[in-house]
């Protein structure tokens, strides 16, 4: 089966259809939704009903930090510009809306998989896993072959042996990397939403659980009109302008 892995879509509908658009094209059979659906851009509504629609229809979906924040309060974490998102965000979004981003859990596992917004070891506390340290920890956490992971905004992907050497290395768009069970891997799709490795295009990923390959991939989309939506509704313009840097 062909998975679709899309994470950190931050309210960005461009980002998100220009996604699901190549996803689809690509042959993707289910998908799996890693969290932040919201915060940051100017269409929370529209994209939690679609994710909602997509769960209806059989795709996996994650809590993130910010669908949390959303449903709970801003955690201690998040900077001035994200607090001030996730209470405008609030402001937009219905009960049932809000009711959706608290059901969703923190993990979910299936087959050798485990699909998690922040780590393995400790999903609520929204740990980031920024270089070996923190993925030998997650994937020590976890029984799972392989563990796909979001909140992290750039493509990486590391892998551990069976004695325990750990490596890792960023992925090149559209190449399949093999990646078999004898080792255990996490992999960072990268932000659909809110790229923040210097190119502007969204990511997504794709694993291939017959043939055992992940592909990261990477897709232009509108972010201009992301960027004047975010400024229209009068949220910081920065979170705007960063969208044309990818940074």
């Amino acid at each position: 089966m062909k998975l679709g892995l899309i994470t950190d879509i931050h309210a960005n509908r461009e980002a998100f259809e220009a996604c699901l658009e190549q996803a689809h094209l690509h042959g993707v059979e289910r998908l799996a939704l890693l969290g932040d659906f919201v915060g940051y851009g100017a269409d929370p509504a529209w994209i939690v009903d679609r994710v909602i629609d997509l769960v209806d229809q059989g795709a996996i979906a994650v809590r993130g930090n910010h669908d949390d924040g959303v449903v709970r309060g801003p955690g201690p974490n998040l900077n001035d510009d994200a607090r001030n998102v996730i209470e405008w965000t609030r402001s937009q979004l219905d009960d049932k809306q809000i009711d959706f981003l608290a059901s969703l859990p923190y993990t979910h596992e299936s087959g050798n998989c485990l699909f998690v917004h922040a780590n393995a070891y400790a999903p609520p506390q929204w740990d980031y896993i920024l270089g070996r340290a923190e993925a030998v920890r997650s994937m020590h956490a976890t029984r799972a072959r392989h563990t796909f992971v979001g909140h992290v905004h750039q493509p990486m992907l590391y892998h551990l042996s069976s004695t325990g050497k750990i490596a890792d290395f960023r992925p090149t768009p559209g190449v399949a990397v093999p990646v078999p069970s004898h080792r255990q891997w996490l992999a960072l799709p990268g932000s659909a939403g809110q790229p923040r490795d210097g190119d502007p295009a969204a990511c997504w990923a794709m694993f291939d659980d017959e043939r055992c390959t992940l592909t990261f991939h990477r897709v232009p989309y509108d972010h201009e009109s992301t960027a004047a939506k975010i400024i229209a509704a009068g949220l910081p313009a920065a979170l705007g302008q960063r969208l044309f840097h990818g940074t």
